[in-house]
């Protein structure tokens, strides 16, 4: 720096000094600090895109939630949950996902699960913001397929008391269908789970009357390499569904896991939204085996977003859950 550079800038560094300096004579007095507001505590809208053999699947977030693993876990020692929660670093309750999957097949667009819709008030719903910033509508879903009927994958059937799709045939196994449309099973279930008999009729009601839900029979066939398998335990007709091309394949799981921290490590642990806590352990232990030994894609409802992942075995009954790698170049 020469000439007139270095002259203009030793001047401007000297009354800098001056007008910091404490000693100088009529120093301005600093500027409080202006304290910086807290953003919103809102991500931005999520979604996760990737492809099985030709398929198209982007993983939904509809919402996060605390879960009280502590307190509706099932046969697990004083103080398990709480270890297995620190060993990964986590609180308790800890953040659960509502995930849901689009899949495009080629000649149908289709949605696995729906979220929460209102039922989970500010922690759910996010689904249809999701879906638009991914590029698509309410309107373009031909099918919807629903693992369960519980609240947090039926619920986004209806926002507002109005159907979100305008178009799409709502397919839920006959055997959830059957229990959770009858009142008459309430008696059956534990005070935790009645209150999901009026959620549930209330969000199917619009589309049973236009005609527009489809019961399905175990291990049912949809076509385009989508199908059904039946795996009950955390309802009555919980079900998988594998979605396969060629070689590639991916399962969409639904309630298989709850708490990642806590059931892969011990898969005999349950919790008490299951209907059939015995019946639950064993389609887990046995999806569990079976996705390890074939190498699997799994979609999960409740796994950190974007719940897609390989499950591998571990000594002594224990899995582990291997997330797929982040990318932008899908």
């Amino acid at each position: 720096m020469n000439g007139p550079y270095r002259q203009a800038a030793t001047a401007i560094a000297m009354a800098t000094c001056l007008a910091l300096s404490p000693a100088a004579p009529h120093a301005p007095a600093l500027a409080a600090t202006t304290a910086v507001p807290p953003s919103p505590i809102r991500q931005a809208p999520s979604f996760f895109r990737m492809h099985v053999g030709r398929f198209e699947v982007t993983a939904l977030l509809d919402g996060t939630h605390p879960f009280p693993a502590s307190t509706v876990a099932v046969d697990a020692r004083p103080g398990e949950i709480e270890r297995l929660l620190a060993d990964q670093f986590l609180p308790a309750p800890f953040e659960g996902m509502i995930n849901a999957f689009l899949v495009n097949l080629g000649d149908r667009l289709v949605l696995i699960d729906t979220g929460a819709g209102d039922l989970y008030g500010k922690e759910g719903g996010g689904l249809v913001s999701v879906l638009a910033a991914a590029g698509y509508g309410p309107e373009q879903i031909d099918d919807i397929y629903i693992t369960h009927l519980h609240e947090d994958h039926a619920g986004g059937l209806l926002r507002g008391g109005k159907p979100v799709f305008p178009k799409a045939i709502v397919h839920v196994s006959q055997a959830d269908f059957d229990f959770w449309t009858n009142d008459s099973n309430k008696a059956s279930v534990s005070p935790l789970l009645q209150p999901f008999f009026p959620a549930i009729q209330k969000v199917l009601k619009p589309y049973v009357a236009a005609g527009r839900v489809k019961p399905f029979a175990p291990d049912a066939d949809f076509g385009s390499g989508l199908s059904a398998i039946s795996a009950p335990g955390h309802t009555p007709g919980h079900s998988f569904f594998r979605l396969q091309d060629a070689s590639a394949t991916m399962l969409f799981w639904g309630d298989t896991v709850h708490m990642a921290p806590v059931q892969f490590p011990e898969p005999d642990i349950a919790i008490k939204y299951d209907w059939n806590v015995p019946e639950a352990i064993a389609a887990r232990k046995a999806v569990l085996a079976e996705a390890a030994d074939k190498g699997w894609l799994v979609a999960a409802a409740h796994i950190s977003f974007p719940g897609i992942g390989h499950v591998t075995k571990l000594p002594h009954g224990a899995y582990q859950w291997l997330p797929v790698n982040y990318t932008l170049n899908r």
